[in-house]
């Protein structure tokens, strides 16, 4: 009796040496997430502006499809004979003014998409509070044109809850561990076909595993620059690189486990 006891003691930590040596060699990649905001109730535009001037050209990504006018519109130069994106904002939507068009642009991107261009952009309420996508609206009107976001606007985020809910989705996502949820949750199709699932703006997730190893999946996930697949070398940069941040080990492993099974 004692001998079997101890025989399944032995499996037992033997099990959790196992995974937690795993957890311990998942290599990890040091990556900014949007720092939350917090403004008092006499914000100023400049405090916002310098929010979101800081969002837009660190951690908040935007640079990488904004900034060079190739995957997405460049936002700080003129685009034709219209300025940058605060001189042509109003103009984007017929009855929405350049406040409400940016907003609703960042938190609803497929609403409006730039002839010539891609629907690639994600959710910013998934990754940033209310604070931080109305300073970023502050900011792109601060760029030829007027900023008329006010601390009612912030007010009235975390008065629907939104700050509180975004907030939470820029630590991470849920605890779940299940992979296809996750791949879901963290907007991994707004890039990557799944079944029927999907945009074509990277690389498909169906056969990933007869074309990648999983130790070449965890590694394209925690470090997409390291490696671009051909054929996708215009999207470089696109993939968020936080998710060794975001992710836990458990979720993390069950993520390359999934799609490594998808021969």
């Amino acid at each position: 009796m004692w001998g079997t006891n101890l025989r399944i003691l032995g499996v037992v930590l033997g099990t959790v040496a196992v995974y937690t040596l795993l957890a311990n060699a998942i290599p990890q990649v040091e990556s900014e997430v949007p720092e939350e905001l917090s403004f008092t109730g006499d914000v100023s535009p400049e405090q916002l502006i310098e929010a979101g001037e800081e969002l837009f050209n660190g951690a908040g990504g935007c640079t990488a499809c904004h900034g060079l006018g190739t995957r997405a519109p460049n936002l700080l130069t003129a685009q034709g004979s219209a300025g940058p994106i605060g001189a042509r904002c109003a103009q984007r939507v017929e009855g929405e003014d350049c406040k409400t068009y940016l907003h609703r642009s960042l938190v609803e991107p497929g609403a409006y998409v730039v002839e010539g261009f891609q629907p690639i952009m994600p959710d910013a309420s998934r990754t940033m509070s209310g604070a931080q996508i109305w300073s970023l609206v502050a900011f792109l009107e601060s760029q030829g044109g007027e900023v008329t976001v006010t601390a009612a606007d912030l007010q009235a985020a975390d008065a629907g809850g939104e700050a509180g809910a975004a907030a939470g989705a820029a630590a991470g996502p849920s605890a779940t561990t299940d992979p296809a949820e996750l791949i879901r949750e963290l907007q991994c199709v707004a890039c990557h076909k799944l079944g029927a699932e999907g945009q074509e703006v990277g690389p498909p997730f169906d056969g990933i595993g007869s074309r990648l190893s999983a130790e070449e999946i965890r590694a394209a996930i925690l470090d997409p620059a390291a490696s671009i697949a051909p054929g996708y070398e215009q999207f470089a940069g696109v993939m968020p690189p936080n998710f060794g941040s975001r992710l836990t080990a458990a979720q993390l492993e069950a993520i390359v486990a999934f799609l490594a099974a998808r021969k």
